[in-house]
C-alpha cells in the first residue's frame, strides 16, 4: 500500500470511543478517516454529494461538473479532494466517458458515527 492509500475501516471498528478503549489499529484506521474530512472542502463536498439525491444511490452519483461549480478553486484541487475523500473510503465514483460520478460509501459513515455515538448510559446523561 502506498502512502497515499487511505484504508477503510475494518469490519469491526465501530466501538464507541467511550464505551471501552480501542485498539492502537482501530486507532490508526479511525484517524486515517478523520483526517481526511479535515479539511473545509473536502467536508462541503461529502457534503454535495451526500445531499444530492444521485449522491446518496450506489452507481448512480453526482457529476463532477455539478461539483466544480461550487467552489472557486480549480478543478484539479477538486479532484485531489475527491480522490483523498475516495481512498479514505468515504465515496466512491465510476468514470462515464469524459465525466467521474460520485456517491456516498453509507457503510463509511455509518462506521463514524458507531465510533462517535454515545452509550446509552451516558445518553441518558447528557439530557
Amino acid at each position: 500500500m502506498s502512502k497515499q492509500e487511505l484504508p477503510v475501516f475494518a469490519s469491526g471498528c465501530c466501538t464507541p470511543l467511550i464505551a471501552e478503549p480501542i485498539t492502537e489499529d482501530e486507532a490508526a484506521e479511525t484517524a486515517r478517516v478523520f483526517k481526511a474530512l479535515g479539511d473545509p472542502i473536502r467536508l462541503r463536498l461529502l457534503s454535495l454529494i451526500g445531499a444530492h439525491e444521485s449522491g446518496r444511490q450506489v452507481g448512480d452519483g453526482v457529476c463532477v461538473c455539478e461539483l466544480t461549480e461550487a467552489f472557486t478553486v480549480t478543478a484539479p484541487t477538486i479532484s485531489h479532494h475527491l480522490k483523498v475523500l475516495r481512498e479514505a473510503g468515504l465515496i466512491d465514483s465510476e468514470r462515464r466517458g469524459t465525466w467521474v460520478y460520485y456517491w456516498i460509501v453509507a457503510a463509511t459513515l455509518k462506521r463514524l458515527t458507531g465510533v462517535l455515538a454515545l452509550p446509552e448510559t451516558l445518553a441518558a446523561d447528557v439530557r
